[in-house]
C-alpha cells in the first residue's frame, strides 16, 4: 500500500504537517515537524528516484481512479530532477537557516512561517508531480498565495509592497494559465497531460488551440519571471528573508519552467510550435533582451541580493534561449542550465544569508575584506561567481558549452557568438564582488558599520559551514565530472516530443 501511493507522499507530507504547526504555535516545535517533514520528503524523493531506474515513470490514481478520469500523481526523468531540487534545498533551508529566521521575523510570527512554508514546499511538489492540468493551477496558487505571505513576513518594510507587486503580478499570470487550461478542457474534454496530447494531435492545429498555448505560455513566462514578465522578482528576492530568497532562488522558478518545458514538449508537443516559427524568432529574441538586460542591470547594483536577482532574470534567459531552440541538445542544455543555476543560486544566496546575520544589509562596501577574514564563504562566493560565468570546472561549464553546442548544431554561427559575448556582462558583476573580497582590506569597509559589527562581521556561525562546503562540491564535482546531471538531463528529453 505505501508503495502505491509514494509518488503522492512529498504532497501529502508537508501540506498535513502544515496545520498542525498552527496548532502547536510554539516556534521550536513547528520547526522540529518541518525538519521531520522535509527530511520525510527527501527520504521518499531519493526512494521514487532509485525505483524510477527501472522503469520509465510511477504514477498513482487519487482515490483509486483510473486516468484520465482521476487525477494523477506521476514522477519521471524530468520531473524527478525538479523534484530532488526542491527536497534538499528545502532541507538545507529548514534545517541550516533558523538563526536568521529568528534575526528576519519577528518571534511571534516564527510558527505562521513555518505552516506557511509547508505550504509553499506542498505546493511547489504538487506542481511537479501532478499530471492533471487544473491541479497543476491549484497548487500553482497553494505555493503562490505561500509566497506572497513568505515574503510579507519579513521585517523589512519594503517587503510588503515587494509581496503585493507579486501578488499582481502573480495573480495575472495565473488567470492567464487558468483560461488556457479551460479552453483545452472545451477542446479535448480532458485535463490529464497524456490525454490532452493525444486529443490535439486527433484535433489537429486551430486557432482555440493556439490560444490556449498563448495564454498557458504567457501564465508561466510570468510565474518564471521570464523577460519581460520579470518586475516582481528583484524586490520579492531582495526584500524577502534571507533564507525564503535563498529556497526562491534554487526552486521557484525552475518548477515554472519545468511546467513551460513540460507544456511546450508534452501537451503541445504534437504541434511543434516553436519549429522555425515566428514565435520561435520572437522568443529567442526575449531570450537575449533578457541575457543583455538582467546582467546588465545586475552590474549597476551595490545589495548583493540585488544583483543575483538581476542575474536570475539573465540566467533565466539562457534557459530559455536553449528551450527555445526546440532540439534535443538544446532540452538538455536546458535542464542541465536549470540544475546549474539551481546549485549555483542556492550557494550563493545561502552565503548571502549568512553573511545578513553579521552586517545586516549584505552590499559591495560590506564584504570587503571578507577574503582574509572569513576564507570558506569569501571561497564559496568565488565558485559561485565563476559558475554563472561558466568557467570550466565549475557546474556553469557544462550547461553553457552544451548550450554553444545546442546553438552552433542548428547553424546559428552568429548567435553562440551572442552566447559568449553576453557572458562579458556577468565577468563585470562578479569580478566587482571579487574586488571587494579579496582587494579591499577591512579598512574599507563600509563607515555604516561600527566597531561593534566589524567584531560580528568576523564570527563564523559553524551551522553554515556544512551545506555551504557541500553545494561548493556539487558546483565543481559537477563540472569536473558532468555524468551524473547530463544522464538525467538525457533521459529526461527522451519522454518528451522533441526533434533530434
Amino acid at each position: 500500500m505505501l508503495k502505491e501511493i509514494l509518488p503522492v507522499l512529498p504532497v501529502i507530507i508537508p501540506l498535513t504537517v502544515a496545520p498542525i504547526c498552527v496548532l502547536m504555535r510554539d516556534s521550536f516545535l513547528c520547526w522540529l515537524l518541518v525538519l521531520f517533514s522535509t527530511t520525510a520528503v527527501c527520504l521518499t524523493s531519493l526512494k521514487l528516484i532509485l525505483d524510477l531506474q527501472h522503469v520509465p515513470s510511477i504514477s498513482y490514481g487519487m482515490g483509486g481512479w483510473e486516468p484520465p478520469i482521476g487525477i494523477e500523481y506521476s514522477i519521471d526523468h524530468l520531473s524527478s530532477i525538479i523534484l530532488i531540487l526542491l527536497a534538499v534545498f528545502s532541507l538545507i533551508v529548514s534545517f541550516f537557516c533558523r538563526e536568521s529566521l529568528m534575526k528576519e521575523v519577528n518571534a511571534d510570527k516564527h510558527y505562521i512561517f513555518w505552516t506557511i512554508f509547508l505550504m509553499c514546499l506542498g505546493g511547489l511538489i504538487g506542481v511537479t508531480l501532478t499530471s492533471d492540468a487544473f491541479n497543476a493551477f491549484v497548487f500553482m496558487e497553494i505555493s503562490s498565495l505561500a509566497s506572497y505571505v513568505l515574503i510579507a513576513l519579513s521585517k523589512n518594510r519594503n517587503a510588503l509592497l515587494a509581496s503585493y507587486r507579486y501578488l499582481i503580478l502573480g495573480t495575472i499570470g495565473a488567470t492567464m494559465f487558468v483560461l488556457g487550461v479551460g479552453i483545452l478542457f472545451a477542446q479535448t474534454g480532458t485535463l490529464n497531460f497524456s490525454d490532452i496530447s493525444k486529443e490535439l494531435q486527433e484535433i489537429g492545429e486551430n486557432k482555440a488551440t493556439f490560444a490556449a498555448f498563448s495564454f498557458i505560455l504567457v501564465g508561466l513566462s510570468l510565474k518564471a519571471a521570464i523577460f519581460p514578465l520579470h518586475g516582481w522578482l528583484p524586490n520579492a528576492y531582495a526584500h524577502s528573508p534571507s533564507l525564503v530568497a535563498t529556497f526562491f532562488a534554487a526552486t521557484s522558478t525552475k518548477v515554472a519552467l519545468y511546467l513551460y518545458i513540460r507544456f511546450i514538449f508534452d501537451v503541445f508537443g504534437p504541434y511543434k510550435l516553436l519549429e522555425d516559427t515566428i514565435l520561435q524568432f520572437f522568443l529567442i529574441t526575449l531570450s537575449f533582451l533578457a541575457i543583455i538586460i538582467g546582467s546588465g542591470a545586475a552590474i549597476f547594483q551595490s545589495d548583493l541580493k540585488k544583483i543575483f536577482a538581476y542575474s536570475s532574470i539573465g540566467q533565466i534567459g539562457f534557459i530559455t534561449l536553449a528551450i527555445t531552440l526546440s532540439t534535443e541538445l538544446g532540452l538538455i542544455s536546458a535542464i542541465l542550465h536549470i540544475i546549474n543555476h539551481a546549485i549555483t543560486k542556492g550557494l550563493i544566496f545561502l552565503l548571502i544569508t549568512y553573511l545578513s546575520l553579521n552586517v545586516g544589509r549584505v552590499t559591495i562596501a560590506s564584504i570587503r575584506g571578507l577574503g582574509s577574514r572569513q576564507p570558506l564563504m569569501a571561497f564559496g562566493m568565488v565558485i559561485g561567481c565563476l559558475s554563472l560565468i561558466g568557467v570550466p570546472g565549475t557546474v556553469g561549464f557544462v550547461s553553457k558549452w552544451n548550450l554553444v553546442v545546442a546553438v552552433l548544431d542548428k547553424g546559428y554561427w552568429l548567435m553562440a557568438l551572442m552566447v559568449l559575448l553576453t557572458t562579458l556582462l556577468t565577468i563585470i558583476y562578479s569580478w566587482k564582488i571579487i574586488e571587494s573580497l579579496y582587494f579591499k582590506d577591512d579598512e574599507h569597509i563600509s563607515n555604516s558599520l561600527g566597531n561593534e559589527e566589524k567584531t560580528e562581521a568576523n564570527k563564523i556561525s559553524l551551522v553554515y559551514i556544512p551545506p555551504v562546503i557541500f553545494l561548493i562540491i556539487l558546483t565543481i564535482g559537477f563540472g569536473l565530472d558532468s555524468s551524473i546531471p547530463l544522464t538525467g538531463a538525457v533521459n529526461a528529453i527522451n519522454i518528451l516530443q522533441v526533434s533530434p
